[in-house]
């Protein structure tokens, strides 16, 4: 320690001290660090090592001879997929899709908790919003089966309703005009429900004494909810808007796979749908990937986009 400068031991010191206080933090949380972990490992294992399968958009993929030693292919695949008529039509139903989940589905949760904010009875208002997450919890099995009970031909809710007014019976599942209706207002009722919670939470978070003089200024309910609610909630809205147009291209698989059938492929087909088809029935994996990785970039672009946007605009964002 001698020889050494004194730049050289205050470094020493602050590493030092630096990394007893890693030690004394981690300590202290050490059970939270602990339930950290295992979303860490969720991550790494079935988000970041899958990463390593991105090779395959570049190879002429064997199975006998694994990722590493299949020969490349340049991007043969991504002209291939470019050139695809059958892929910008999917592309075409993915945007429209989700351009109109967004549009329509996004909004609902907002609606939802600020209507339940306005409930003077916590008995009644504890009750509507078990009533309304519920839906949540069921899987996308269980709800299509419920669709095609509503939209029978001769069964269904709604044919039995047009037939009691003279008209004549319609194949809803059959017809490709009605399929991306059929996959907003499920989507809405399943899921609104369960995105009020963080909604609900700003809300609360929102101080009582602006209300206060909000009431003394005159102002009614409707206009406290557009000068306090709304833009107390704003940048949680805000957050979760950029990161719903990460998910942008996930028009909803699970949602689709179970819905759609041959009749209506020309507007229900989507991009994991037709990856699906591609990668594991029809075994052309490298074009499949090609598929994904285009869905991944737009992904990314759409998320650094919007968050800019919005932090010029209102001044929140994530990054």
């Amino acid at each position: 320690m001698k020889n050494l400068s004194l730049s050289s031991k205050e470094e020493i010191q602050y590493k030092i001290r630096t990394g007893s206080t890693i030690m004394k933090t981690f300590q202290k949380h050490k059970y939270l660090y602990l339930m950290l972990s295992v979303v860490m490992t969720y991550y790494v294992l079935f988000h970041y090592v899958p990463m390593y399968g991105v090779l395959l958009a570049f190879k002429d993929f064997s199975v006998f001879k694994g990722i590493t030693a299949s020969p490349w292919a340049g991007f043969k695949y991504f002209n291939e997929v470019f050139t695809d008529a059958n892929f910008w039509r999917v592309v075409t139903n993915t945007v429209l899709i989700s351009t109109y989940k967004i549009l329509f589905s996004f909004p609902v949760p907002i609606i939802l908790a600020i209507l339940l904010n306005e409930l003077t009875s916590i008995r009644f208002k504890k009750a509507v919003q078990t009533i309304i997450y519920l839906p949540h919890f069921v899987s996308w099995v269980v709800v299509a089966g419920l669709v095609f009970s509503f939209l029978s031909v001769y069964n269904g809710v709604f044919n039995q309703i047009i037939v009691y007014f003279g008209w004549e019976r319609i194949n809803f599942l059959a017809e490709p005009s009605f399929f991306r209706s059929i996959l907003v207002s499920s989507d809405i009722w399943k899921n609104a429900g369960w995105g009020t919670i963080i909604y609900i939470a700003a809300i609360t978070g929102i101080s009582h004494e602006l209300y206060e003089a909000a009431i003394v200024d005159g102002a009614n309910r409707f206009k406290q909810t557009l000068h306090i609610t709304l833009p107390g909630i704003m940048p949680t809205i805000v957050v979760l808007f950029i990161l719903n147009l990460a998910q942008f291209l996930n028009a909803g698989f699970d949602q689709v796979f179970v819905m759609y059938n041959t009749a209506v492929m020309e507007t229900g087909d989507i991009i994991d749908t037709y990856a699906y088809r591609k990668g594991l029935l029809q075994g052309e994996y490298s074009y499949a990937t090609v598929v994904g990785l285009f869905k991944s970039v737009i992904g990314l672009t759409l998320i650094l986009a919007a968050d800019k946007f919005f932090k010029k605009v209102s001044g929140y964002g994530i990054f």
